[in-house]
This record gives C-alpha cells, structure tokens and sequence, in this order.
C-alpha cells in the first residue's frame, strides 16, 4: 500500500545493499548519489546486514542492490529478506521498487529470486532490472576487487534518480 505523506514531506527511498568485493557497494553509491542529486526525496543507503525492517517499512520506494552468488542472491540479502519478510506482507502493497544485480556471468538466477520476493511483498517494479556483467568467471577473478566502469555506474545512478524523482512527483 502506498503511504500517505503531507505535501511538503520528502518521500524516503530506501537502498538495501550487499557486496563482497566492491562492484554492488560502487552500484549502491552512484544509485544514491543519483537519488540525492536534486534533493527531491530522502535517500537512506542502508546495508543488508544492518537494514531494520522498520526502515523497510517506512520507506517509499526501494532499490535492492547486490551480487549474484552461485544463481541465487547473495546469503546477506536473503537473511536481510528472511528477517522482514512475514512483517512486511499486506504492508508495502504497491510500493514502487528497482533492482541492481552484480554478477559474473549471467544474474538471471537472482533477478528471479527477487521477483518472486518482491511478487510476495507485491511490490511494483519501476524498471526492468539492471545485471551489470563484471566477466568474472575463474576463481582468482571472481574473489577479486571489482571496478566497475563509469557507463554501468552512470546506469545505476540514473535508476536512483528516476526512482527520487519518481517518488517525489507521486508517480509510483
């Protein structure tokens, strides 16, 4: 359900994130950076391990960001999702919501994973999910440092400021 808000408050857009070796924490930086730009909603960028699910619920809109481990989401977001889940059901209808997954090769498997999560929490998608491919698929690749290039970031921040200014526009 979509929350109601005085006309002169920010919405709260939430970011839950998760990374192991930096390329979703630069992802959640510029999606931030790019929902604070304008200064139209409340950006709040919050790691999985650490988000409450009173966080979860008092936001407007989400973006979850996070690598793609062995087909699935990383272990931190779905603990970070087990935690909140049953509170949150018939809580966050409609609520708007966007999705970032790192991975080194395909992302499909946690893209569906949080469709279904999101299906559940009947959430609304505002855009098609972002994989952004780092190509790391040998083992001394996949543990090491990710960089991820400025055009993926340029994406990342766009979809932050598409969901602020979306939010505080009363779009979603």
């Amino acid at each position: 359900m979509s929350r109601t808000m005085p006309k002169d408050a920010q919405p709260r857009l939430l970011i839950v994130w998760h990374s192991r070796t930096g390329a979703s924490a630069a992802c959640a930086r510029a999606a931030a950076a790019g929902g604070r730009a304008d200064g139209s909603a409340r950006v709040v960028l919050r790691a999985a391990t650490q988000v409450r699910t009173t966080e979860l619920l008092a936001a407007d809109g989400y973006i979850f960001i996070g690598p793609e481990n062995l087909a699935s989401m990383s272990g931190a977001m779905k603990e970070m999702v087990d935690r909140s889940y049953y509170a949150m059901l018939d809580r966050v209808n409609g609520r708007p919501y966007a999705l970032i997954i790192t991975a080194g090769s395909d992302g499909s498997g946690a893209v569906r994973q949080w469709q279904r999560i999101a299906t559940g929490w009947r959430l609304k998608p505002i855009a098609d999910p972002l994989i952004i491919c780092t190509h790391a698929d040998a083992p001394e690749t996949i543990a090491a440092r990710k960089i991820v290039p400025a055009s993926d970031l340029a994406r990342a921040r766009d979809i932050g400021a598409g969901m602020a200014n979306g939010l505080a526009m009363g779009i979603f």
